[in-house]
């Protein structure tokens, strides 16, 4: 598996797995109803952020956005999102988009990186980012409406760099 910066033309692979994973309601807090125009929008980033799949042949396993958290002054702190096909989970897919996204992060100066809505139950995605030494600054009580768990707490998450 590699990690490369993603291309207008990776969009067809990409796609596929952003529909899965927003449809499924259960980690993002984009809307389901989007259609592909605005979930490339919204994903794929503008420079000097970056979008980056990681690939096994020609197979996208998995992709990242990643950029500012905020404008101005608080273009300091990184934050970044990452999405893995179904079929790739619990490969370490999200693990190497991550260390990678860090990685990004570090070589432009970032000094943290922050995630601004980890959904609680998205136990994987939160005990992956803990291994990687962030923690939880804070939790919006109620802020995510999970399919099964009703309303949950969004984790906001943090790590300097």
């Amino acid at each position: 598996m590699r990690i490369r910066d993603c291309t207008d033309a990776d969009w067809r692979h990409v796609w596929p797995i952003v529909q899965d994973v927003v449809t499924a309601a259960d980690t993002f807090v984009y809307d389901p109803a989007w259609p592909a125009e605005v979930a490339r929008e919204v994903w794929m980033e503008r420079p000097p952020g970056r979008t980056s799949v990681a690939v096994d042949d020609d197979a996208v396993l998995g992709t990242a956005k990643m950029g500012a958290n905020r404008p101005g002054p608080g273009s300091h702190v990184a934050t970044a999102s990452f999405m893995v096909a179904a079929a790739a989970r619990g490969r370490g897919v999200g693990r190497a988009l991550c260390e990678e996204a860090l990685d990004w992060a570090r070589r432009r100066g970032f000094a943290a990186m922050q995630f601004n809505a980890v959904a609680e139950t998205n136990t994987a995605a939160v005990a992956l980012y803990r291994q990687l030494g962030f923690t939880v600054v804070g939790t919006v009580p109620e802020a995510f409406a999970h399919p099964r768990a009703g309303r949950v707490g969004l984790h906001v998450m943090h790590r300097f760099l």
